[in-house]
């Protein structure tokens, strides 16, 4: 069977139900489904499933990536620290905001695989993202850090 491609999944034809679904529909597929159905919290699935797309994204700069995601309302991403190899993004209205908070708790590992995997294609090189703030754990925000091999 041949695969999807990003570009397949903007192909849309629902004429009633248009291009939108509600983000209550998307955190129980992500937050009840897979975080609580899956064991690790979903981590190993979510982050090979996240790095596929990111690697799959129509994107060849950072800028595109971070408008992208805004684009796709994954949230408003933004470089908030640039230091040698090591990058800060944070996220604003990240898909988790609102939800209650978990102390110690971080949710958007999918967010930072897709960064990862993106980030992976468009530099060429070995890049790896670890989620350090989460709205879930009472940050007022998401971030991630980005640290470029080599």
């Amino acid at each position: 069977m041949q695969g999807f491609t990003f570009h397949d999944m903007k192909r849309i034809e629902r004429k009633q139900l248009g291009d939108q679904i509600p983000l209550e529909l998307f955190r129980t597929i992500r937050l009840i489904g897979m975080y609580q159905g899956l064991p690790l919290g979903g981590k190993g699935t979510t982050v090979t499933v996240g790095r596929k797309i990111g690697e799959n994204l129509p994107v060849g700069s950072l800028d595109e990536l971070l408008d992208l995601f805004k684009e796709l309302k994954i949230g408003i991403p933004q470089v908030v620290r640039r230091d040698g190899h090591v990058l800060r993004i944070a996220v604003e209205d990240c898909f988790c905001k609102g939800l209650p908070v978990l102390a110690e708790k971080k949710v958007c590992d999918l967010e930072g695989a897709i960064l990862e995997g993106a980030l992976n294609q468009i530099m060429d090189r070995r890049v790896s993202v670890r989620e350090i703030l989460c709205n879930v754990s009472g940050d007022d925000h998401c971030e991630y850090e980005v640290r470029i091999q080599g």
